[in-house]
């Protein structure tokens, strides 16, 4: 018999040391993650079995106005052992940790990944009529034990949040990732699409250069998102908010967060930013000049990343959230299309989930969001 597991507090040291353990473990659920996001209030949990740490979370509690009691948000997480058939184990001292904080309902999204498709699969799938989503085209990968999951927290009462247009409320549910264990660049180049190969070509060609900026480069920066941000129809976040990312990431890990600038002939043409943690790396942000368009900085730029993030011994490359439609008429289209040309896959994550605990308040809470 599995001896039970307590959740407690625990501090940024250990939190650290437990992800430095682990071979991959979501940005968002760094100890920094709760500095950047400044509107909540964080804190660092552990699970333990005995003396030992065998879990981690980062928690992000937003308060009900006018009340002291949370919504207690765990993006992209827990890290905590999924397989276990046990789940009550893990769940359950973590629900009554978060209840006696004054949660009055819990949201997490495992990052687990129970689905993925192959970027033959996907570009097959978007020139057949009859398959306008992943969701509709058979998956070359499924992991049954993590389906299992999901219906083990429906069980349980979690709810599934459901998406808008392929996004969730908060984290995406699909992403697309460029495998790079055990491939060399030659080999990530062979997977592109021969758009992608052609576009990182014209680019060395035309003299792109890509180097890496520092903090005072995200003024720069900023200005280009800003302008990506008007042409692409997005709101964009102020310059103190990347700021305030820089500072709280770098301070866990110099290499944690880089910017990257790709001029043509001094004018800046694209800027990017990766976040590593471990063996994972994520292109989180992106931009460009609707100018020199034609010098492919924006493929010079991504080039760039995948190779550091090889030379950092990065097992994945990930590209972020995409929408699940393949429908040719989508205005979503171009972003999977985009990223499907790199060669690597869509993955399908299990979701963000809610634990109502008080119904009455969690039900005024949503409705609060949604007028937001």
């Amino acid at each position: 018999m599995t001896s039970p597991l307590v959740v407690r507090s625990i501090g940024d040291a250990d939190h650290l040391a437990s992800i430095r353990s682990r071979r991959s473990v979501s940005f968002l659920q760094t100890p920094a993650w709760a500095t950047v996001k400044n509107e909540w209030r964080g804190e660092s949990i552990g699970w333990f079995d005995g003396g030992t740490l065998v879990g981690t979370g980062l928690v992000l509690y937003r308060q009900l106005p006018g009340l002291k009691r949370y919504l207690a948000y765990l993006p992209e997480g827990p890290d905590i052992d999924w397989t276990d058939r046990d789940l009550d184990r893990w769940l359950d001292p973590m629900t009554a940790h978060l209840k006696k904080a004054g949660a009055f309902g819990i949201r997490m999204g495992p990052a687990v990944i129970a689905r993925r498709w192959h970027a033959a699969t996907i570009k097959a799938a978007m020139a057949d009529d009859a398959l306008g989503t992943l969701s509709q085209t058979p998956a070359d990968d499924v992991d049954d034990a993590v389906l299992a999951v999901a219906d083990g927290l429906q069980q349980r009462g979690w709810r599934e949040i459901s998406a808008a247009d392929g996004f969730s409320a908060g984290q995406p549910k699909y992403n697309f990732q460029v495998p790079l264990a055990n491939r060399t660049e030659d080999d990530v180049l062979a997977g592109m699409n021969q758009q992608w190969r052609r576009n990182i070509k014209k680019a060395a060609k035309n003299g792109v250069e890509v180097t890496h900026g520092t903090r005072a480069d995200l003024a720069e920066f900023h200005q280009v998102y800003s302008e990506t941000a008007a042409r692409d129809g997005f709101t964009p976040r102020p310059l103190s908010y990347f700021e305030r990312m820089w500072d709280a990431l770098t301070s866990e890990d110099d290499d944690r967060l880089v910017l990257y600038l790709a001029r043509h002939e001094g004018d800046l043409v694209a800027a990017t930013t990766m976040v590593r943690v471990g063996a994972h790396a994520w292109y989180s942000y992106g931009a460009s000049t609707t100018a020199k368009r034609d010098v492919r900085g924006s493929n010079a730029i991504q080039w760039q990343m995948m190779r550091d993030a090889m030379a950092a011994g990065a097992d994945v490359y990930d590209m972020r959230g995409i929408t699940e439609t393949l429908a040719a008429d989508d205005p979503h289209i171009g972003l999977i299309q985009f990223k499907v040309g790199t060669g690597g896959e869509a993955v399908e994550y299990l979701g963000e989930w809610d634990l109502p605990l008080n119904r009455a308040l969690y039900l005024g809470f949503t409705q609060y969001l949604r007028r937001r």
